[in-house]
């Protein structure tokens, strides 16, 4: 799966949520200011190109839906991440996380019931 840029990856969390969409939907979905609507097409078009989306034409005007699911895009996004920037290790990830300070008290029991659950279905 090709990567996406930030602005790719906004257009395809915006079509994610509408499900199926005209670039004019997409384009009130985007904050101010919003990029010209030949700019968005372009975008729109590259996606398309990377396989992210598709489309059915009504006369001159293109409906846009996803190719790929969002869950699938979060674990492909998620693992080339772990891989990339923590060697391929969860533990990495969660020691970070850790150190940052972005795992509550509660976030970590919860992790250990996960893990326990996880042992028990093991064994």
């Amino acid at each position: 799966m090709e990567a996406l840029t930030n602005n790719e990856e906004q257009v395809m969390r915006i079509i994610w949520k509408l499900q199926k969409a005209l670039i004019r939907d997409v384009l009130n979905e985007l904050p101010e200011p919003r990029p010209p609507y030949t700019t968005l097409a372009s975008i729109i078009k590259q996606l398309e190109k990377k396989e992210y989306l598709d489309h059915k034409t009504y006369g001159n005007t293109h409906e846009y839906f996803p190719l790929i699911s969002k869950k699938t895009y979060q674990h492909s996004s998620f693992n080339q991440m772990v891989k990339n920037y923590f060697d391929g290790s969860a533990k990495n990830v969660l020691s970070f996380m850790v150190k940052e300070e972005k795992l509550t008290e509660c976030d970590i029991r919860e992790l250990e019931k996960i893990v326990e659950n996880y042992k028990k279905k093991s064994s």
